[in-house]
């Protein structure tokens, strides 16, 4: 099987695009071929109008990689890594120190400056990370799950900084594993076993899907689940806070259905309505169709 097939985007200056899709779906392959990290077997990759595949060297100097594990030196302090990566890409030491300034502030980190890496908490080291990342003024970003496993306060902080890089005309190409940070992106790709499934701005998406989302709210919603199971016209059917959220074919038909249906076995419910879909809705929906699980 092709990690990644015949795979074709666009990501625009000042355009942050959003990679998802379940594991094994491509994303990680995707931006290290996008890197100069990965060569690919065919096609190819431009940043900023050279060549990845021919002329990698170059193209690294357009671009910062972010990888899940982005490579900090936990026994250097956050100005040293700073310092190191500044080093790597050439900046004078003016331009660093101005520019290391304006990001720490953005991140939040400045009084941290003098702190070992090795002492920050998981979401302080990837504001980190994105500093450094961003140190050399790249053109492009990407950046491969950047928030996973990072505290609710820390993803804020970092996607405050995303929007702020939009202002100097920087096109960023993120993967993510939480689908409310799709809803942020400008446009969004669903990648399914290395094929590209819909690609579009996530209010389009939305409103272009043709099944509907109804919420069932239960004080027992995993019964609730089980109940449902089986039930004509359900496309796809999750867990969702107190109750379950299901993507169906016609929410008018179905929603009389469940509830004569779910009195009829003495299943108890508290609100049952139609809802927005969101992406997640459609990212499970699309990929329930293909016979993948979502977790």
């Amino acid at each position: 099987m092709r990690a990644v097939d015949a795979l074709s985007f666009d990501v625009g200056a000042g355009e942050i695009f959003g990679l998802v899709g379940p594991d094994g779906a491509g994303k990680t392959t995707t931006l290290r071929m996008l890197a100069g990290i990965l060569p690919p077997d065919s096609g190819t990759a431009i940043i900023a109008g050279v060549d990845v595949v021919r002329e990698p060297e170059r193209a690294k100097h357009m671009l910062s990689y972010m990888p899940q594990r982005f490579g900090l030196y936990e026994e250097l302090s956050v100005d040293e890594n700073i310092r190191f990566y500044a080093d790597l890409f050439g900046v004078p030491p003016d331009e660093r120190n101005q520019r290391a300034m304006q990001l720490l502030r953005a991140a939040g980190l400045s009084e941290y400056r003098s702190r070992f890496a090795g002492q920050l908490s998981g979401g302080m080291k990837q504001k980190l990370g994105l500093v450094c990342a961003l140190i050399h003024r790249p053109k492009v970003v990407l950046l491969d799950e950047p928030t996973t496993g990072v505290d609710p306060v820390s993803r804020r902080d970092f996607w405050r900084i995303l929007y702020e890089l939009l202002a100097e005309g920087v096109a960023i190409l993120t993967s993510t594993a939480y689908l409310d940070e799709a809803e942020r992106c400008h446009r969004v790709a669903l990648l399914h076993h290395g094929k590209l499934l819909f690609c579009d701005e996530p209010a389009r998406l939305k409103a272009n899907m043709t099944k509907s989302v109804i919420v069932i709210r239960s004080a027992d919603p995993r019964h609730l689940r089980s109940t449902l199971e089986g039930f004509s016209g359900i496309s796809s059917l999750v867990l969702h806070g107190d109750g379950v959220r299901i993507v169906v074919d016609d929410a008018a038909l179905r929603i009389p259905e469940f509830r004569t249906k779910l009195k009829g076995a003495n299943v108890s419910f508290d609100w049952i309505d139609v809802v927005e879909p969101a992406i997640e809705d459609i990212f499970v929906d699309v990929v329930s169709a293909k016979g993948t699980s979502h977790g």
